[in-house]
């Protein structure tokens, strides 16, 4: 099992999703005698899951659970939270924003819990690279232990450190940036110097648009260009099917006999009425998270 690669069984080892509804998922590691209490009842890693496929029904005591493949995207709604985390909504932006393609390298502060990092790393398999910076000592050793517990541990580099000070460790290698952090105006010079010669694009994810601002003025004193800022909100649409009446245009006077009668033996009915399929839109938006700043470090 790999977040970048696909199993097809379930090993001891793996970080298996246990799916019980659709708002409700919880990561597991795959131990041999093992067992894990969800509330439809007991598993038992050793009958229940090793050896199985991914995508398995499993049966309890009280229903039944799905066993699903770690995708970053499932790994998202179930990990742990040490901090904040960027959802699929924005990482999908970003990873599009920034050209992200298998062979990229990126860099990244701070990791926080690992959300978007595991996105990077799936995105820039198998030959890319992500040098992720945390400046909290204990989340740098525990997303360096996910990262290693899930298989994708030769692909990313953790370093504890002061971005805003020490940089990423790294020099004229990066592809892309992304910034993560409560002052990324301090950050954006290091940045610059982390991006290839060749250029490169840079994002920084900020929830107040006061630090767009200085963010934005930061990339504008370092050269960079194409500076642009977005909000990306989603709105479910609720599927739902209407009753609508056909509407009456009167009769035509070619019409034959036929129809006239048919017509007058269905006056004394309810109008005829069509059901179709329609979407209505949410009644309340879900609120504000942060903005996206992108920019773009010129050909040098």
């Amino acid at each position: 099992m790999s977040f970048a690669e696909y199993s097809e069984c379930i090993a001891e080892g793996d970080v298996a999703i246990i799916y019980l509804s659709h708002d409700s998922m919880m990561p597991v590691k795959v131990q041999r005698g093992a067992q894990t209490q969800t509330r439809y009842g007991v598993l038992r890693h050793s009958q229940d899951l090793i050896g199985h496929k991914y995508g398995s029904k499993v049966s309890c005591s009280k229903g039944w659970v799905h066993v699903l493949h770690p995708t970053p995207e499932l790994w998202t709604v179930s990990l742990p939270h040490r901090t904040q985390i960027l959802y699929t909504t924005d990482i999908s932006m970003i990873t599009m924003m920034l050209d992200l393609k298998p062979g990229s390298v990126v860099c990244e502060s701070g990791t926080g819990s690992g959300s978007l990092s595991h996105a990077i790393i799936r995105t820039i398999a198998p030959t890319g690279h992500l040098h992720t910076v945390e400046f909290h000592q204990q989340r740098a050793m525990k997303v360096q232990e996910e990262f290693a517990e899930h298989r994708v541990g030769h692909m990313v580099t953790v370093r504890n450190q002061d971005v805003c000070k020490d940089g990423f460790g790294v020099s004229g290698v990066a592809d892309a940036v992304f910034l993560d952090i409560p002052s990324p105006w301090d950050a954006v010079g290091h940045a610059k110097s982390a991006l290839k010669r060749e250029g490169g694009r840079v994002c920084s994810f900020s929830p107040c648009i006061e630090q767009v601002q200085r963010t934005c003025a930061a990339f504008t004193d370092h050269g960079f260009s194409e500076i642009c800022t977005l909000e990306v909100l989603l709105q479910v649409h609720d599927v739902r099917t209407v009753s609508l009446p056909l509407p009456d245009f009167g009769t035509d006077s070619d019409l034959n006999q036929d129809q006239d009668q048919a017509q007058n033996q269905g006056q004394n009915q309810s109008p005829a009425a069509v059901s179709i399929k329609t979407t209505t839109k949410p009644r309340e938006i879900p609120g504000h998270t942060g903005f996206l700043t992108f920019a773009t470090k010129p050909r040098t």
